[in-house]
């Protein structure tokens, strides 16, 4: 089938198309680098002409979450009915229902919310933080040998399984909004902790405070949500 995928050229959607091409699957890439502005609707009708899904799986800095992500589901969910894509796949974060205090979680809902109003089939993928999230944070929050780093309970999942979903809720193999997770509740700190003593970085941990419904365990997924391993500890050992 013809699937496309906005955002195509970042982590999750560079994964995504691989494998949906390994499938056997048509990709449309819709991305800045493939010429694409999904903050402007020129020329996305024309290019989901034909798709049966579209999968929209941007990023974007925090300063800039607020206009970008209802602004980007609108022009997709909008070029998306007109051409007639009969599903659309957003992959969202556990949480952004739950968190009005952090304002990256409060424009994803916007996100989610935005497609529901313009796009056709809508089914929304929301998944805990990635595998590598620690590192990330230690990257980003490090300075003078010391790393600053919010003390909040993950359950953080591989990329691979969040890919593998989107794909198959993309066929419509899976049905329906999903929370997916990985196995095992984890410390954000404890895991900087590990991953200072696994390299021997000559850093510090410090924690701050983070906001309290992240704190309060916002981030965590609910009882109904799929578990797929590995858990992080067992990725911290392959790397």
């Amino acid at each position: 089938m013809k699937i496309a995928v906005a955002g195509a050229t970042g982590r999750i959607g560079s994964q995504l198309t691989a494998l949906a091409r390994r499938e056997g699957h048509e990709v449309v890439e819709l991305a800045r680098e493939t010429g694409f502005d999904l903050l402007a609707p020129a020329g996305l009708e024309e290019a989901l002409a034909g798709a049966e899904a579209v999968v929209d799986v941007t990023a974007c800095p925090l300063d800039q979450a607020g206009d970008f992500f209802p602004a980007v589901a609108r022009n997709v969910g909008a070029a998306a009915t007109t051409a007639g894509v009969r599903r659309s796949v957003v992959l969202s974060i556990v949480g952004v229902d739950r968190a009005p205090d952090y304002d990256y979680y409060v424009a994803k809902l916007a996100q989610e919310q935005a497609y529901r109003e313009s796009a056709p089939g809508v089914v929304v993928l929301r998944a805990t933080q990635f595998l590598e999230f620690a590192a990330q944070m230690m990257e980003w929050n490090t300075q003078d040998g010391v790393t600053q780093i919010i003390d909040v309970p993950t359950q953080p999942v591989a990329t691979s399984e969040i890919v593998r979903l989107l794909l198959d809720l993309a066929t419509g193999a899976v049905e329906g909004d999903v929370e997916l997770a990985g196995p095992k509740v984890e410390s954000l700190a404890d895991q900087v902790r590990r991953l200072v003593a696994k390299t021997g970085a000559d850093v510090r941990v410090e924690t701050v405070d983070a906001p309290p419904s992240l704190a309060g365990g916002a981030m965590l997924p609910g009882p109904g949500a799929l578990l797929r391993g590995p858990a992080w500890e067992e990725w911290l050992a392959g790397q």
